[in-house]
């Protein structure tokens, strides 16, 4: 399963939709996810690529992590595992 399937599973089920619903360019807030499932989702990610993801809940604008789109959370991603891997 590629990066980018794992985080639209992670995401959808934070959303509560189904896989489809969700794609690259599908901002959070688009998907209807709250500041808390914000949270379950990094945690999610964290657990599912084993890295840490430098994010702040109280203050997501001072993160390197972008949650700006589906897309732009795989590439931090992608970008955590090699730094961190």
């Amino acid at each position: 399963m590629s990066t980018m399937d794992q985080v639209i599973a992670i995401i959808a089920e934070q959303a509560i939709l189904d896989p489809s619903d969700v794609s690259p360019e599908s901002t959070l807030e688009e998907l209807g996810i709250d500041s808390l499932g914000l949270v379950e989702s990094i945690f999610a990610i964290e657990e599912a690529f084993d890295i840490s993801v430098p994010f702040n809940a109280n203050n997501p604008g001072d993160s390197d992590f972008d949650i700006s789109s589906v897309a732009s959370i795989v590439q931090a991603i992608d970008r955590l595992r090699a730094e961190q891997g």
